[in-house]
């Protein structure tokens, strides 16, 4: 079977399917012994650049729980690694930014991006294809929003007060920032899929900090952008950020195939609030899989049920798999979930 004709994309692209589809945000990584051995001693930006680890990652939750999709290892810091900014991903606390940005020269010092730039990954997604055979791989990429985030605070924040004092204080800055992490997301997201990714996910896990209204003034413009860029490739285009419930209808507005729900919305409600015409992934809270097993299913189960009135939907949670997860839930959820009959 050809990675096109499988549950998962099937479902991205609201057609019939024989069970529904299921994989996880974060499948691949901290809760797998199997991870943490590959992992040991090796930095996070290192194991990205490295295609056998990249591999053997990528496919580990594959070969564990049968999942419908891998998802490539990587982290959303990356291009912004290749194209010469000064960062690094601390362990416990996440990406840290040496220079912040705040000014027009600033903006400037961020290039295009190159695919000479990350040639392993390139090669890893060719590796991976091969390796997965008729199992789709996700490509994906950090949004805009996002990405300025961690570019303007020089780290991760709670409040994003500089983010948005610049996007409230400074709007052609703004604009001039996003404009140019537009230009590297797509470019990334386009390499990934020439290099035969199945699908794309756009992850934009701090956008839920923004007003529907800033949203459609400050970000849509430039998530639109990328989206309408990625068309020609006949991919299922993905969008997901975290508490954005108040965002749904533009997340769709946006231009991505399927839209990513977290765990605050029920799906039923989300399908109305996204309208027709876009299959919905989600959403099972992450917290839950560590609840007895009886819990697990029954939300599990709800959630399922509410995500019949989607025109096409993809099983996961409704953000990463936490850490202290037991594999051992995650196996018995994807069997659940590939048992329950599609109506």
């Amino acid at each position: 079977m050809n990675p096109a004709d499988s549950m998962f994309i099937r479902a991205c692209r609201r057609r019939p399917v024989e069970h529904i589809p299921v994989w996880y945000m974060r499948q691949a990584g901290r809760s797998l012994p199997e991870y943490r051995a590959v992992r040991e001693g090796v930095p996070m930006l290192t194991a990205c650049a490295t295609p056998d680890l990249v591999v053997e990652i990528t496919m580990q939750p594959v070969r564990r729980y049968g999942v419908d999709a891998a998802i490539f290892f990587s982290d959303i810091v990356v291009p912004l690694k290749a194209i010469g900014v000064d960062l690094d991903i601390k362990p416990g606390v996440g990406p840290v930014v040496a220079r912040p940005i705040r000014t027009e020269d600033d903006v400037k010092t961020l290039r295009a991006l190159q695919p000479d730039d990350v040639p392993y990954v390139t090669e890893s997604v060719r590796l991976l294809v091969k390796e997965l055979g008729e199992v789709p791989l996700i490509g994906f990429a950090g949004a805009p929003f996002t990405l300025a985030s961690y570019l303007i605070e020089g780290g991760p924040s709670k409040n994003h007060d500089r983010t948005k004092a610049m996007m409230y204080g400074r709007p052609d800055l703004w604009h001039a920032l996003m404009a140019r992490l537009a230009d590297i997301t797509l470019a990334y997201l386009r390499l990934q899929a020439e290099a035969g990714a199945s699908a794309l996910q756009l992850f934009d896990s701090w956008v839920g900090a923004v007003a529907p209204e800033d949203y459609r003034a400050f970000v849509l413009p430039h998530t639109s952008r990328i989206f309408a860029g990625l068309a020609d490739l006949d991919v299922p285009r993905i969008h997901f950020g975290v508490g954005t419930g108040e965002l749904l209808g533009l997340l769709a507005e946006a231009g991505a195939d399927v839209i990513g729900v977290d765990w605050r919305v029920p799906l039923d409600r989300a399908a109305e609030r996204v309208g027709p015409g876009k299959a919905l992934q989600g959403n099972l809270d992450p917290a839950v899989l560590l609840a007895p097993w009886e819990v697990v299913e029954s939300r599990a189960r709800a959630v399922v049920e509410r995500g019949r009135a989607a025109e096409g939907h993809v099983f996961n949670l409704g953000h990463g798999v936490l850490p202290s997860t037991d594999p051992d839930q995650l196996a018995r959820l994807t069997d659940l979930i590939h048992q329950i009959p599609v109506r």
